[in-house]
């Protein structure tokens, strides 16, 4: 059997989605037909996991179509191995092929902006469908087993049936042109073989409450999800083939763009960006290294200013949050650089003036002299200008700029001092505010003047990564990382040009580049960890040890293009020579997408998230701007 675990991924526009594999083997616990978000984009919880689903032929004989994996390696039954073919454009579709030359075309489409999943079969043989539906109830983070309290029995109104299996849960409201037998049942002990290699629980129980059946060939067969309202069970096929016909309508564009749509979503504070899928939600950083990409370079002005207006609000000393909790609770103001980032992109959607009114304008370059001014003073974790016009940041045990995993409760890489990238970017947010506000020229020219004075390590011809380590004056890390890459690429103002810019592209592309992004740290390096692999401590140190990330793609090529005068010659070779080699990695582990990481060692395999923002935002920016 040939079990292809590839992702597939539908999104809703608020955080829902469904997801599973190729093979329609469950691997992970988020994989689910149907995920909710209960409070949007934050909060999900998984309603319906997957299906059971077999083909009954006239002569008696019972086929699977589906198959899951149990505890002690049992796959059963065998549908995996009557798939003949699948695309996941325009939405996932599968071809299965029965003994006797039988085909069947099974799909799957989440509504955007409506409460609905819409699952279609179509055959023109003679046979029966039977479709099981298995349930749960659960935070996507959690497990489900089974328990006393799960409610079978659904309402019945009309044509509908709707479950509300455990108080506090949504709803599931199901209507099926097809006829319901209730037969509940326990499923037992699924095998979930991502989380085990995380070294996390891996088992679970899921509750069917009964059976749909269908009759070919008598038109396609159509079972629908939602949490809101449906038609009536004699327009239900009606209501599914609207549906197909209006996304299929929306799906149109390239690959990256369709890519990008998944992240745009709404939440109860308005437009943001789900970092990836399936377990992060909107967070500061990410949303802003990804607005560029997803958003300006795209045409989605609309959601640029959305999203930038809806944070701008959440200003708190100078200060932009970096995460939210999905309970609701407080925002977390852990980042040094999210606001900086916020700077860029607010920034770049003010240059295309035709796209922002005059209130919107002046509520974004407040946001902007707030963060400065804030960051000049002083806030929290130790943040604040030195005396040599440079950003310091950080306190013992924190972890600010975007290398902050943790293992066994320590940062790994905490980084206190003065990095280089939050310089890169400090500047960069200086260089802005000083276009408004002339009393920004002068820390401005000091914080250039101390760059250029204490960063360039000589001796391997490229830049520190940290001086002031500690906050100890004239204390260096000298590892050769990819945050250096930003004083040249990835920002409007580079402060590094001629010799030296070239220096630290080359140092970069010798000691870091790989086809599926810049290693987070260089092998042979101290610390260097080339795969990405075992339980989650294992796997938070080894996050930038050396561990390949694709959105570093984006700084490292404008930079690579840069120092090569930016002429079409050289836009068209770095195409060739790193954005072509990225691009063909879309279909590897979440298909149409890009992973948010890659092992540093060859053959560079991706993992992490399969589905990732800002590795999906600056190959668009690469392929709309920097390459164009």
């Amino acid at each position: 059997m040939n079990l292809d675990v590839r992702e597939w991924l539908e999104t809703d526009g608020h955080g829902g989605y469904a997801m599973g594999t190729v093979c329609g083997i469950r691997t992970r616990r988020y994989h689910a037909l149907w995920c909710v978000a209960t409070s949007p984009p934050r909060a999900r919880m998984v309603l319906v996991n997957g299906l059971e689903v077999f083909v009954s032929l006239p002569d008696g004989r019972r086929l699977a179509l589906s198959s899951q994996r149990y505890r002690g390696g049992v796959v059963y039954p065998d549908g995996a191995a009557r798939i003949a073919a699948f695309t996941h454009a325009p939405w996932p579709r599968w071809e299965f092929v029965l003994e006797d030359g039988t085909r069947l075309v099974q799909e799957v489409l989440l509504a955007r902006n409506a409460p609905c999943l819409v699952m279609r079969w179509r055959c023109d043989a003679a046979a029966t469908l039977i479709v099981r539906p298995l349930m749960s109830g659960r935070d996507h983070h959690a497990l489900h087993h089974e328990n006393p309290g799960f409610r079978f029995d659904p309402e019945v109104r009309g044509g509908a049936l709707t479950w509300r299996p455990y108080s506090g849960v949504p709803a599931v409201t199901a209507l099926s042109n097809g006829h319901y037998r209730h037969a509940p049942e326990w499923y037992r002990s699924f095998h979930y073989t991502e989380e085990e290699a995380r070294g996390l629980d891996c088992v679970e129980d899921l509750a069917s409450p009964g059976e749909f059946t269908f009759e070919f060939p008598d038109g396609p067969a159509v079972l629908v999800l939602s949490g809101g309202d449906l038609p009536d069970e004699r327009e239900v096929a009606d209501f599914a083939q609207a549906r197909f016909a209006i996304e299929s309508t929306r799906r149109r564009g390239s690959v990256l763009e369709r890519a990008a749509d998944a992240f745009l979503v709404e939440g109860a504070g308005g437009r943001t960006v789900i970092a990836g899928y399936p377990w992060f939600a909107d967070w500061g950083r990410d949303t802003f290294i990804a607005l560029r990409g997803l958003c300006l370079s795209t045409g989605r002005h609309d959601d640029a200013r959305s999203i930038l207006l809806a944070w701008s609000g959440r200003l708190s000393q100078g200060m932009l949050p970096n995460r939210f909790t999905a309970a609701g609770g407080a925002p977390e103001y852990n980042s040094v650089d999210a606001s900086l980032w916020f700077i860029v992109a607010a920034d770049a959607f003010l240059r295309r003036k035709a796209f922002c009114a005059p209130g919107d304008r002046r509520a974004l370059e407040d946001a902007i002299e707030a963060i400065v001014a804030g960051f000049a003073a002083g806030t929290r974790y130790g943040i604040g200008a030195d005396g040599d016009g440079l950003l310091r940041a950080g306190e013992p045990g924190t972890q600010l700029t975007w290398m902050d995993a943790r293992a066994d409760g320590r940062a790994v890489t905490p980084r206190v001092g003065k990095p280089v990238e939050v310089q890169a970017l400090w500047i960069n947010a200086l260089a802005v505010a000083a276009r408004r506000a002339p009393r920004w020229a002068e820390p401005l020219a000091r914080a250039r003047a101390a760059f250029d004075a204490r960063f360039w390590n000589a001796g391997r011809r490229m830049l520190l990564d940290v001086v002031d380590v500690d906050h100890q004056a004239g204390r260096c890390d000298p590892r050769c990382r990819p945050n250096q890459i930003l004083a040249v690429g990835g920002l409007p103002l580079p402060l590094l040009e001629g010799e030296r810019a070239r220096a630290v592209v080359d140092a970069c592309e010798a000691e870091l580049w790989t086809p599926a992004g810049l290693r987070s740290l260089a092998p042979g390096e101290t610390g260097y960890i080339g795969a990405y692999r075992g339980g989650p401590g294992e796997r938070d140190a080894a996050y930038h040890q050396g561990t390949a990330w694709a959105w570093l793609d984006g700084p490292f090529v404008e930079a690579w293009v840069r120092v090569r005068g930016g002429t079409p010659a050289a836009r068209a070779q770095a195409r060739r020579r790193f954005l072509e080699p990225a691009l063909a990695r879309v279909d590897l582990m979440g298909l149409g997408h890009l992973a948010e990481i890659a092992d540093g060692d060859p053959p560079h395999a991706p993992c992490g998230a399969p589905f990732q923002a800002w590795s999906v935002a600056e190959a668009l920016r690469l392929e709309r701007d920097v390459l164009a």
